[in-house]
């Protein structure tokens, strides 16, 4: 600002002097004050060069010297005169024949004004501000986290880990009340108009069923294994899944989570498996709605590159001693076909199809989505593992929650996810707290699930993308992430994710 108004400043000393020196040429009177004295040059000169403007030249250092002269006669009046290299030029003159005054001072050809000076400080905050986007931006979700499990562990809350039998069955009760209660209705009514919303609050039902008899699998039903064991074999075996063979392959699920060749639960092809796949088989793993239409045909042989049967005893997925819980499962399971077979001739097929069928495809739709968008699907790059760079810490950090909006209640917070994989005793509904006690913990590691309407119809595209671009990971290397077959999609280029 000083800088902007050093000009004028002096250029108004040398008019005032001026004036003064007219009104004495004229025989006015200045009745205010008497004539300007030398040193208001000097000062003048002194203003301008301490605001950066070009100084007077050195012949005008002492400015009462070849710039006025005194009248001897009449002390009061002064007579300017003129310099080698003066400050003020009088090339021309007025039409009174008085000098018309030039002045001759230097200043910057543009000062920044204060709006200019305050963008200049958005721009270097806004700067700082990218730097520190850029280096949040280079966070690797692939690199070992900076603290252990057993941090996490203690982060959580003791009473999270307290298994209640009685609340654990009284969700049983009133999921399998509901599963009555909405065939009862639906069977009574039997409109074309309720069969499609029957048909979608059974298969959720359905689901949710699955979500306990899950529990049970993991020992977070209760602490006693025969009541997990039966109410397991009840709630599985109803939607005709085979309860121990499910629980083994889904123990192996989690010891290897994010493991590439050790997982088991839609677990990436490796490029070479992907690459010997026949074009129909490849076409339906990544086309919907094939791939949510998988789960029964995994249970009768699991993944493509794996071999083994839920249902055979002497699969690779089992032990000796394993067996026996094997064949009761398989028991189990047989003895639920008979009963829809012989229901079948007691209602006939078409009820059958309309109250159990079709609500039956729909679990497995439900089944087939969650587990898959739990491990695949967020929009940032997430690694999967092999050799020494997996551990059980890693790995299980890759997993991913989702927010179901209304279904989460109904399927028993089975989207927080997380803290389930690291700590599967957890029970289902001590999950939500404990993953809030953990997340200090694990920072960045944690991603936040996007909200969701209250209908998780937002996952369907997160799913779409992810089958367009998750198809394969490479032979060589511990820290991988998901490539794109261009030629599956019709693109033109390769992709990384």
């Amino acid at each position: 600002m000083i800088q902007s108004l050093s000009p004028i400043f002096s250029l108004s000393i040398y008019i005032h002097c001026l004036h003064k020196y007219l009104a004495r040429v004229k025989g006015r009177k200045d009745t205010e004050r008497g004539p300007c004295h030398p040193v208001s040059f000097t000062m003048a000169g002194l203003v301008l060069s301490g605001c950066g403007i070009k100084p007077f030249p050195q012949s005008l250092a002492i400015p009462t010297r070849g710039f006025i002269q005194k009248n001897n006669k009449n002390p009061s009046q002064i007579t300017l005169l003129p310099s080698k290299n003066p400050l003020f030029s009088s090339r021309t003159t007025n039409p009174d024949g008085f000098p018309k005054w030039e002045v001759k001072v230097s200043a910057p050809i543009r000062i920044p004004s204060i709006d200019e000076e305050n963008l200049e400080k958005e721009r270097e905050r806004s700067s700082l501000d990218e730097g520190i986007v850029n280096e949040e931006e280079k966070f690797d979700a692939g690199a070992p986290p900076p603290f252990k499990l057993a941090d996490i562990r203690a982060a959580i809350p003791k009473h999270c880990w307290v298994k209640d039998p009685w609340r654990s069955m009284s969700y049983v009760i009133r999921d399998v009340a509901c599963v009555l209660g909405l065939a009862a209705v639906a069977a009574y009514l039997n409109n074309w108009l309720v069969w499609p919303l029957y048909w979608a609050a059974q298969g959720t039902m359905f689901w949710a069923l699955f979500v306990l008899g899950h529990d049970c699998g993991h020992g977070s039903f209760s602490n006693n294994p025969k009541l997990n064991s039966v109410v397991g074999h009840i709630l599985h075996s109803s939607i005709l899944v085979p309860y121990h063979g499910w629980r083994i392959s889904h123990r192996t699920h989690h010891q290897n989570h994010g493991h590439v060749e050790n997982d088991e639960s839609w677990h990436p092809l490796s490029e070479k498996t992907f690459k010997s796949l026949d074009w129909m088989t490849r076409t339906l793993r990544f086309t919907l709605p094939f791939p949510m239409l998988a789960y029964p045909f995994y249970l009768l042989n699991r993944s493509p590159g794996k071999s083994g049967s839920h249902f055979d005893p002497s699969s690779d997925l089992f032990v000796p001693v394993e067996r026996k819980d094997v064949i009761t499962s398989t028991i189990c399971w047989i003895a639920m076909f008979g009963l829809l077979v012989g229901l079948n001739f007691v209602v006939g097929p078409m009820q059958m199809l309309k109250l159990y069928g079709i609500p039956y495809w729909i679990n497995v739709m439900w089944l087939d989505l969650v587990t898959y968008l739990h491990h695949h699907g967020h929009e940032d790059k997430l690694p999967w593992y092999r050799g020494k760079e997996w551990s059980y810490l890693r790995g299980g950090l890759t997993t991913i929650d989702r927010d179901y909006g209304w279904i989460n209640n109904i399927h028993h917070d089975i989207g927080t996810h997380v803290i389930h994989h690291l700590f599967p005793q957890i029970p289902h509904y001590n999950l939500i707290e404990a993953t809030e006690a953990a997340k200090p913990v694990l920072g960045k590691y944690y991603r936040e699930p996007k909200k969701s309407w209250p209908l998780p119809f937002h996952l369907l595209n997160e799913l779409i993308t992810s089958l367009k671009k998750d198809h394969f990971v490479s032979d060589t290397g511990d820290v991988l992430y998901y490539q794109t077959d261009p030629k599956l999609n019709g693109s033109t280029t390769s992709q990384n994710r």
